[in-house]
Protein backbone atom coordinates (compact mmCIF):
# COMPACT_ATOMS: atom_id res chain seq x y z
CA UNK A 1 0.00 0.00 0.00
CA UNK A 2 1.34 3.44 -1.25
CA UNK A 3 1.31 6.50 1.17
CA UNK A 4 -1.96 7.73 -0.92
CA UNK A 5 -3.46 4.57 -0.53
CA UNK A 6 -2.91 5.02 3.41
CA UNK A 7 -3.95 8.17 3.87
CA UNK A 8 -7.40 7.39 1.83
CA UNK A 9 -7.61 4.39 4.24
CA UNK A 10 -6.96 6.33 7.35
CA UNK A 11 -9.38 8.91 6.48
CA UNK A 12 -11.94 6.24 5.75
CA UNK A 13 -11.48 4.60 9.23
CA UNK A 14 -12.06 8.29 10.72
CA UNK A 15 -15.67 9.16 9.00
CA UNK A 16 -18.93 7.67 9.26
CA UNK A 17 -22.05 7.31 6.71
CA UNK A 18 -23.28 6.43 3.79
CA UNK A 19 -21.52 3.79 2.31
CA UNK A 20 -21.78 5.31 -1.12
CA UNK A 21 -21.17 8.41 -0.20
CA UNK A 22 -18.48 8.49 1.87
CA UNK A 23 -16.92 5.68 -0.56
CA UNK A 24 -17.08 8.35 -3.21
CA UNK A 25 -16.10 11.03 -0.87
CA UNK A 26 -12.86 9.30 -0.05
CA UNK A 27 -12.11 8.69 -3.50
CA UNK A 28 -12.62 12.02 -4.93
CA UNK A 29 -10.18 13.28 -2.03
CA UNK A 30 -7.83 10.38 -2.87
CA UNK A 31 -8.05 11.49 -6.95
CA UNK A 32 -7.10 15.38 -5.92
CA UNK A 33 -4.16 13.96 -3.45
CA UNK A 34 -2.99 11.81 -6.52
CA UNK A 35 -3.05 14.58 -8.97
CA UNK A 36 -1.35 16.84 -6.56
CA UNK A 37 1.54 14.50 -5.89
CA UNK A 38 1.42 13.81 -9.42
CA UNK A 39 2.10 17.26 -10.71
CA UNK A 40 4.46 18.09 -8.37
CA UNK A 41 6.41 15.12 -9.35
CA UNK A 42 6.39 16.21 -12.90
CA UNK A 43 7.98 19.72 -11.34
CA UNK A 44 10.56 17.60 -10.04
CA UNK A 45 10.28 16.69 -6.58
CA UNK A 46 11.04 13.51 -5.48
CA UNK A 47 8.36 11.36 -4.73
CA UNK A 48 8.41 11.03 -1.09
CA UNK A 49 8.91 14.73 -0.83
CA UNK A 50 6.03 15.51 -3.49
CA UNK A 51 3.64 13.27 -1.35
CA UNK A 52 4.53 15.64 1.92
CA UNK A 53 3.82 18.32 0.63
CA UNK A 54 0.28 17.44 -0.84
CA UNK A 55 -0.33 16.12 2.17
CA UNK A 56 0.26 19.19 3.71
CA UNK A 57 -1.34 20.95 1.61
CA UNK A 58 -4.55 19.14 1.85
CA UNK A 59 -4.32 18.49 5.27
CA UNK A 60 -3.74 15.25 7.20
CA UNK A 61 -7.03 12.53 7.47
CA UNK A 62 -7.23 14.04 11.41
CA UNK A 63 -7.55 17.68 9.82
CA UNK A 64 -9.73 16.57 6.69
CA UNK A 65 -12.45 14.32 8.45
CA UNK A 66 -14.31 16.86 10.35
CA UNK A 67 -15.69 18.81 6.91
CA UNK A 68 -16.21 15.67 5.67
CA UNK A 69 -17.86 14.32 8.32
CA UNK A 70 -20.81 17.22 8.57
CA UNK A 71 -21.04 16.41 5.15
CA UNK A 72 -21.67 12.33 5.60
CA UNK A 73 -23.74 13.39 9.08
CA UNK A 74 -26.31 15.61 6.86
CA UNK A 75 -26.37 12.63 4.53
CA UNK A 76 -27.17 9.97 7.09
CA UNK A 77 -29.91 11.76 9.03
CA UNK A 78 -31.72 12.48 5.05
CA UNK A 79 -31.09 8.49 4.77
CA UNK A 80 -32.63 7.76 8.23
CA UNK A 81 -35.41 10.23 7.90
CA UNK A 82 -36.33 8.79 4.43
CA UNK A 83 -35.69 5.21 5.90
CA UNK A 84 -38.33 6.06 8.46
CA UNK A 85 -40.72 7.60 5.78
CA UNK A 86 -40.96 4.71 3.35
CA UNK A 87 -41.18 1.69 6.12
CA UNK A 88 -43.51 2.92 8.60
CA UNK A 89 -46.14 4.05 6.61
CA UNK A 90 -45.63 0.83 4.19
CA UNK A 91 -46.08 -1.45 7.07
CA UNK A 92 -48.79 0.43 9.04
CA UNK A 93 -51.00 0.64 5.71
CA UNK A 94 -50.50 -3.46 5.19
CA UNK A 95 -50.82 -4.50 8.68
CA UNK A 96 -54.01 -1.72 8.46
CA UNK A 97 -55.41 -3.84 5.35
CA UNK A 98 -54.84 -7.18 7.02
CA UNK A 99 -57.00 -6.51 10.03
CA UNK A 100 -59.81 -4.99 7.47
CA UNK A 101 -59.51 -8.29 5.72
CA UNK A 102 -58.95 -10.62 7.72
CA UNK A 103 -59.96 -9.97 11.43
CA UNK A 104 -63.56 -9.66 12.71
CA UNK A 105 -64.07 -5.93 13.08
CA UNK A 106 -66.00 -6.06 16.39
CA UNK A 107 -62.97 -7.62 17.98
CA UNK A 108 -60.77 -4.76 19.81
CA UNK A 109 -57.49 -4.38 18.59
CA UNK A 110 -54.81 -4.69 21.29
CA UNK A 111 -54.09 -1.63 23.25
CA UNK A 112 -50.57 -2.33 23.10
CA UNK A 113 -49.86 -2.48 19.90
CA UNK A 114 -52.09 0.59 18.54
CA UNK A 115 -50.14 2.54 21.42
CA UNK A 116 -46.63 0.75 19.47
CA UNK A 117 -48.35 1.46 16.37
CA UNK A 118 -48.65 5.22 17.39
CA UNK A 119 -44.72 5.67 17.86
CA UNK A 120 -43.90 4.18 14.15
CA UNK A 121 -46.66 6.88 13.21
CA UNK A 122 -44.97 9.36 14.88
CA UNK A 123 -41.68 8.50 13.98
CA UNK A 124 -42.66 8.57 10.24
CA UNK A 125 -43.65 12.31 11.04
CA UNK A 126 -40.14 13.12 12.49
CA UNK A 127 -38.85 12.02 9.81
CA UNK A 128 -40.96 13.47 7.45
CA UNK A 129 -39.80 16.86 8.99
CA UNK A 130 -36.31 16.21 9.55
CA UNK A 131 -36.08 15.81 5.72
CA UNK A 132 -37.45 19.35 5.06
CA UNK A 133 -35.29 20.69 7.76
CA UNK A 134 -32.16 19.06 5.70
CA UNK A 135 -33.25 20.51 2.50
CA UNK A 136 -33.65 24.40 3.20
CA UNK A 137 -32.04 24.67 6.38
CA UNK A 138 -28.75 24.05 8.23
CA UNK A 139 -28.87 20.72 10.27
CA UNK A 140 -29.57 21.57 13.76
CA UNK A 141 -26.95 20.42 16.08
CA UNK A 142 -28.89 17.90 17.89
CA UNK A 143 -31.12 16.36 15.07
CA UNK A 144 -29.17 13.45 13.69
CA UNK A 145 -28.89 12.23 17.36
CA UNK A 146 -32.56 12.94 18.07
CA UNK A 147 -33.40 11.09 14.53
CA UNK A 148 -30.63 8.32 15.08
CA UNK A 149 -32.96 6.99 18.17
CA UNK A 150 -36.09 7.97 16.85
CA UNK A 151 -35.78 5.54 14.20
CA UNK A 152 -34.37 3.25 16.79
CA UNK A 153 -37.53 3.65 18.84
CA UNK A 154 -39.07 2.90 15.46
CA UNK A 155 -37.33 -0.30 14.80
CA UNK A 156 -38.69 -1.44 18.02
CA UNK A 157 -42.21 -0.58 17.90
CA UNK A 158 -42.70 -1.67 14.44
CA UNK A 159 -41.91 -5.96 15.30
CA UNK A 160 -43.83 -5.55 18.70
CA UNK A 161 -46.49 -3.67 16.94
CA UNK A 162 -46.83 -6.15 14.07
CA UNK A 163 -46.86 -8.76 16.48
CA UNK A 164 -49.35 -7.64 18.46
CA UNK A 165 -51.56 -6.51 15.19
CA UNK A 166 -50.49 -10.46 13.93
CA UNK A 167 -52.48 -12.09 17.34
CA UNK A 168 -55.86 -10.67 16.40
CA UNK A 169 -56.20 -12.18 12.97
CA UNK A 170 -57.46 -15.58 12.16
CA UNK A 171 -53.81 -16.96 10.59
CA UNK A 172 -55.48 -20.07 8.32
CA UNK A 173 -57.93 -17.06 6.26
CA UNK A 174 -54.77 -14.79 4.95
CA UNK A 175 -51.28 -16.40 5.87
CA UNK A 176 -49.98 -15.53 2.59
CA UNK A 177 -50.46 -12.04 3.66
CA UNK A 178 -49.39 -12.53 6.68
CA UNK A 179 -46.12 -14.12 5.97
CA UNK A 180 -44.96 -11.49 3.27
CA UNK A 181 -45.69 -8.73 6.16
CA UNK A 182 -43.64 -10.56 8.34
CA UNK A 183 -41.25 -10.97 5.88
CA UNK A 184 -41.52 -6.65 4.96
CA UNK A 185 -41.38 -6.03 8.55
CA UNK A 186 -38.09 -7.97 9.53
CA UNK A 187 -36.13 -6.49 6.46
CA UNK A 188 -37.53 -2.95 7.84
CA UNK A 189 -36.33 -3.62 11.34
CA UNK A 190 -32.91 -4.56 10.72
CA UNK A 191 -32.53 -1.54 7.18
CA UNK A 192 -34.13 0.57 9.95
CA UNK A 193 -32.38 -0.05 13.24
CA UNK A 194 -28.62 0.21 10.91
CA UNK A 195 -29.97 2.81 9.67
CA UNK A 196 -30.23 4.83 12.57
CA UNK A 197 -27.13 2.89 14.63
CA UNK A 198 -24.98 4.69 12.06
CA UNK A 199 -27.04 7.79 12.49
CA UNK A 200 -26.41 8.17 15.94
CA UNK A 201 -22.53 7.28 15.37
CA UNK A 202 -22.50 10.59 12.64
CA UNK A 203 -23.96 12.80 15.71
CA UNK A 204 -21.23 11.18 18.18
CA UNK A 205 -17.90 11.61 15.12
CA UNK A 206 -19.89 15.16 14.31
CA UNK A 207 -19.39 16.15 17.82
Amino acid sequence: MNAIDEYAAELAAELRGPARVKARMVQEIRDGLTDTVAARTDAGSPPEQAVQDAVREFGTPAEVAPSCQRELTVAQTRHTAFALLVTVPVLLGGWRLAATIGRDQSAPTSETAQLLAAVAGTAAIVGCAALLITRRLAVPGRLPLVLGWTGTAASIAMPLASIGLATTLPPAENWPLLLLLAAVTVAAHFALAYSAKVCRECAAQAE
